[in-house]
């Protein structure tokens, strides 16, 4: 049996959005777990809506994918005249032909066959006249006229289509260019493609491109089709779905592996298994674990995904992560005034409830604003800082003032202490003090932040609080 080689043949004319990213990941899982080799060939043909950034998009989504391919990427622009080589081969074989038939002419010939009940397709009237080359000549395959084209799905299972359905399909077109079917074929053909997992928009031309291979007398490719991702309202999928570029994702600040991890689970399974390490996708990974069903993209259950690997992460690199994203905001210099090490302190904090790095951000302004910008939310302030909490934020900033380092323990110890000694509930004195020094947003428990924020500054908001 030879060896495994897969590919990933995206078109640049956009960006990489999430379907064509999860085609990646299938096709590259394919090569990994047969210990074969994946490669990447960027079919920018289209020269008027091929942008280079666009390339440089493609490119830069996988890397941060970790989709890793092997050689060097093939363009296939740079591929043209070994395509027009095969055609030449083709013709000198007698299996394929110059045809003169304008497009009004071919269109005619649809029309009348389909008021007659015949499928729609040009109708071989040059096949036989071998006509040389020519002005807006185009080059069309000699396709069999009898039989079947048939192949075994790896998604779908077996297809066939009867030769009579298929058209004698243009291989060259008048402009000297070829066609995409051709080209691809070829370029599978010399990259040693082996095996073939892409999106089901393409099965229709499968049983085309399997001719071009019998044609030249080359091995043909296990094909298989991937069902496409649909939106929650079961309609294709759109931007107001989540149909982003993977690099918005990004921006999000979603995970790269658990953007890998909901991708894989959107149309593969394995068991009831939710959350794969990389390892793990590459040891479980089959094609007979794909869907035939198109699957439904859910945000929820992706933020769901993206968190879990958020309280995974080593807090150092989600430091980093956040770091990274403070410069993007506020531009490195600034977020540079910004200590690391203290960040790393908070992240730990924070990673039980930050569904994204954005997220984690949002959460951590509390900890890195100074006291003169902490924000005081007015329905917090009229709620918990009362008359009689600021006597209490009296006393209880004494016995912080008292301390020479806050610690889990010495917090824990003065606020039921406090509680324990006036009589009090824990939530009259912990809303207060929460407030103090939160100004009212959403933040850790009080045990675990006061540690962090540091003797001086738990001080210093109380202080101010006080004097709200």
């Amino acid at each position: 049996m030879s060896k495994t080689v897969s590919r990933f043949a995206p078109s640049p004319t956009g960006f990489l959005h999430i379907g064509g990213a999860r085609t990646a990941l299938f096709a590259w899982l394919l090569a990994r777990s047969e210990g074969g080799e994946f490669v990447l060939r960027i079919e920018d043909t289209d020269r008027e809506r091929s942008t280079k950034e666009a390339i440089d998009a493609i490119i830069d989504a996988m890397s941060w994918l970790g989709l890793e391919h092997d050689g060097e990427i093939v363009f296939q622009s740079k591929n043209a005249d070994r395509h027009n080589q095969v055609i030449d081969q083709l013709i000198e074989s007698g299996h394929a032909y110059y045809c003169d038939c304008s497009k009004e002419k071919v269109d005619a010939m649809r029309e009348s066959a389909m008021k007659e009940g015949r499928k729609p397709k040009y109708d071989g009237t040059c096949r036989e006249r071998n006509l040389g080359p020519g002005e807006d000549r185009v080059v069309r395959l000699k396709a069999p006229q009898s039989g079947s084209t048939g192949f075994r799905d790896m998604v779908k299972g077996p297809i066939s289509v009867e030769n009579s359905e298929l058209d004698d399909m243009i291989l060259r077109r008048s402009d000297g260019t070829p066609t995409y079917n051709l080209a691809v074929v070829v370029d599978d053909h010399d990259m040693g493609v082996t095996r073939v997992l892409r999106g089901d928009d393409h099965v229709n031309n499968t049983p085309r491109q399997i001719l071009i291979y019998n044609a030249m007398n080359w091995d043909v490719p296990e094909f298989g089709h991937v069902p496409m991702i649909l939106g929650p309202d079961k309609k294709k999928l759109s931007k107001r779905h989540g149909a982003l570029s993977v690099m918005e994702y990004e921006k999000m600040g979603y995970l790269p592996e658990a953007v890998i991890n909901y991708l894989a689970r959107l149309g593969w399974s394995h068991g009831d298994q939710e959350l794969f390490t990389r390892e793990e996708l590459i040891k479980y990974f089959n094609p007979e674990g794909l869907g035939n069903s198109p699957s439904v993209f859910d945000l929820t259950k992706f933020e769901w995904v993206n968190s879990q690997y958020m309280q995974q992460a080593d807090p150092e690199r989600i430091a980093d992560l956040v770091m990274d994203f403070l410069a993007r905001e506020v531009g490195e210099e600034e977020a540079a005034k910004v200590d690391r090490e203290y960040v790393v302190k908070v992240v730990p904090l924070l990673q039980p409830r930050a569904k994204s790095i954005v997220d984690m951000l949002e959460q951590s302004r509390v900890f890195l604003v100074d006291v003169s910008h902490l924000h005081y939310e007015e329905k917090a302030v009229k709620k918990f800082l009362t008359s009689e909490a600021k006597a209490m934020l009296e006393e209880l900033l004494v016995r912080f003032e008292a301390e020479e380092k806050l610690t889990h323990d010495s917090v824990e110890a003065i606020l039921k202490g406090y509680v324990t000694e006036k009589g009090l509930k824990f939530k009259d004195v912990g809303q207060p003090v929460r407030t103090a020094v939160s100004g009212g947003a959403p933040s850790p428990g009080l045990y675990d932040m006061l540690p962090v924020l540091g003797k001086a500054q738990t001080v210093a908001r109380i202080k101010r609080a006080i004097e709200l």
